[in-house]
């Protein structure tokens, strides 16, 4: 089993490599018994979200941790991956800019992306 600093840095990485823009990692564990890390990022259309979260699952998958559920997929505006101690949420700006999880949850802490997968 990963810990979840290993599940986020395959995560953010997988999401890097692919030009998701905008990648938050936010830091929960302190804040809800939900998950350790949220991922939050844009992808560019519909095609690209479902690139995005085909290439997390991919990662994971390979890694030996697939995702526990997969919702919003069918939609393209807001894809949601969970992993139990991460949970990943790729959007369109549009639903980005409406549900505003990063202001929801602007009590955790915003984790520095290039700790996790070097830099860009």
């Amino acid at each position: 089993m990963m810990t979840p600093n290993e599940v986020v840095k395959i995560a953010a990485k997988a999401l890097s490599d692919k030009k998701g823009k905008d990648i938050k990692v936010l830091k929960t564990d302190k804040l809800t018994s939900l998950c350790d890390y949220f991922i939050i990022c844009t992808g560019t259309s519909s095609t690209h979200i479902k690139t995005l979260t085909d290439e997390i699952d991919k990662a994971m998958s390979e890694a030996g941790e697939p995702p526990i559920r997969r919702e919003g997929y069918r939609s393209g505006s807001w894809v949601l991956l969970d992993f139990g101690c991460v949970v990943a949420h790729v959007f369109t700006e549009e639903a980005r800019d409406f549900y505003k999880l990063e202001h929801l949850w602007s009590d955790a802490e915003e984790i520095d992306l290039s700790s996790l997968i070097g830099p860009c």
